[in-house]
């Protein structure tokens, strides 16, 4: 079977985070790593820490939502755009703009350009490959810059926070630039917000079109299924059900289909003050998983296999991709269940 490359980002300390840490979002660096899904183990092609001038330092650094296309990969921080040439991951591409704040995905478009989800200034900005904003949007319908001033440096500490609608990936409906609103827990049109396809639930990742179905990810481990003719949600597809009931998966985000199979990321919860933001949790668990992978059969709702990443040094997972064949598959066994036990998170 495939390999499997794996983008997000490693923790900036291994302790457990503390309910009321003023550090809660802490990490050092970006990585992908390319892993093995039969037996579990994995290279680490990329580690990466911002440069001077593209953020403050000390910032956290890490990979978000990123996208393969070809033999590219295209790969963000919060205030970055890299573009690495596969197989060996080397840079051949790299863009930063002072509208760049809280990146969260970015694709290439059919003519070459890229599409970018500023989630802390609420736009979808589309750049030329020498780094000129051709469009912005505002995922709400509104002037873009609005609320916001060309003139200032978003990347350099500057909070927007509490964001009106958080886009954090972007994908395509035939021909029209579409986009997820976290606040909103529903998908836009970027040119014409009316044309939506409503969520609900939890908030939602990803937008990932398969046999003519749009696959969206929602943090509390449900997939939702959308048709992208009807704009309506056909199916939900509960995660938690082919788990032990005792057992938190984690933050779903990321889908890979690989044939009939869907691979599916998920970071470990840790405690936060922000209890809001993991409201979902369930009580009385008594095992919260690590930051892993895991392969699903979709149609007859079972979970193959799981692959463990934080032994490899990642703590959060934002995308998957189909990596080099390396033989066998999943059916036939798979990585190992994942069985050991974390302290779960209280309340």
């Amino acid at each position: 079977m495939s390999s499997l490359y794996v983008i997000g980002g490693q923790q900036r300390s291994a302790r457990p985070l503390l309910a009321d840490d003023q550090h809660w979002y802490e990490y050092q660096k970006g990585l992908i790593l390319q892993v093995m899904p039969e037996t579990g183990a994995a290279e680490r092609w990329v580690e990466y820490v911002s440069p001077p001038g593209a953020c403050v330092a000390g910032d956290p650094v890490l990979f978000k939502c990123g996208t393969l296309h070809g033999r590219r990969l295209y790969a963000c921080t919060q205030t970055e755009v890299l573009i690495y040439d596969l197989p060996g991951f080397e840079l051949a591409g790299y863009v930063s703009l002072p509208c760049f704040n809280d990146v969260h995905h970015v694709r290439p478009t059919p003519a070459g350009n890229l599409l970018v989800a500023s989630a802390g200034l609420d736009l979808v900005i589309e750049i030329a490959p020498d780094g000129r904003a051709l469009h912005e949007w505002n995922v709400l319908g509104e002037d873009p810059w609005a609320r916001f001033s060309r003139e200032v440096d978003y990347r350099m500490g500057v909070s927007t926070k509490p964001h009106r609608a958080h886009p954090n990936y972007v994908f395509y409906v035939g021909e029209e630039i579409w986009a997820t609103r976290f606040q909103q827990k529903d998908a836009v049109c970027v040119a014409n917000p009316s044309r939506r396809i409503a969520i609900g639930g939890e908030h939602i990742h990803d937008g990932v079109l398969h046999d003519g179905l749009l696959y969206f990810t929602r943090v509390d481990g449900q997939v939702v299924v959308a048709n992208p003719a009807t704009l309506r949600v056909e199916g939900l597809i509960n995660l938690n059900s082919m788990a032990d009931e005792s057992t938190l998966l984690g933050w779903c985000r990321g889908i890979l289909f690989e044939d009939s199979l869907a691979w599916i990321g998920f970071t470990r919860i840790r405690p936060t003050r922000f209890r809001e933001a993991v409201s979902w949790v369930r009580q009385g668990f008594q095992r919260a998983l690590p930051t892993h992978v895991a392969c699903y059969d979709l149609v007859r709702r079972r979970c193959l296999a799981e692959v463990d990443l934080e032994t490899h040094g990642l703590n959060a997972v934002f995308s998957i991709f189909l990596g080099a064949e390396v033989g066998g598959g999943v059916a036939g066994g798979g990585a190992a269940p994942l069985d050991r036990e974390i302290e779960g998170v209280a309340g």
